[in-house]
């Protein structure tokens, strides 16, 4: 039998720049339907999710955007970060997996925004 590995769970607050294989507990704050631009076909969401540590703009696409209901609790398998513009964006790929869980017992920490730290890419030539 092989052994099955325990998930590692992280915090909002630690996240950061090109992340993935993330697994989070998180609570849906709001969520706003976004019309997608360009080839893209699909629906599109934009939410904002925390836990008790802050919180981060999480982009929800196509099946992903019924399970995103304010209030929701969300069991995030496998997520990663996306910057767009200096700034940090939660997605889970079609690697991942979002999933309803019933509710957390935490309340969220809405003055810790992630998502509003910029971040600037520096190269560095070796």
């Amino acid at each position: 039998m092989a052994d099955q590995k325990k998930k590692q769970f992280t915090k909002v607050n630690q996240l950061r720049p090109l992340d993935s294989g993330l697994n989070l507990t998180v609570k849906v704050v709001n969520a706003k339907m976004i019309a997608p631009r360009g080839r893209a076909q699909g629906r599109l969401a934009e939410c904002l999710v925390g836990d008790d540590t802050g919180i981060i703009i999480f982009t929800a696409r196509n099946d992903q955007v019924d399970l995103v209901k304010d209030g929701n609790t969300l069991v995030l398998s496998n997520a990663k970060i996306d910057m767009f513009k200096g700034s940090m964006k939660l997605a889970v790929d079609r690697f991942g997996r979002v999933e309803v869980s019933e509710p957390a017992s935490f309340t969220v920490k809405d003055d810790a925004n992630m998502s509003l730290i910029e971040f600037e890419r520096i190269d560095v030539v070796v």
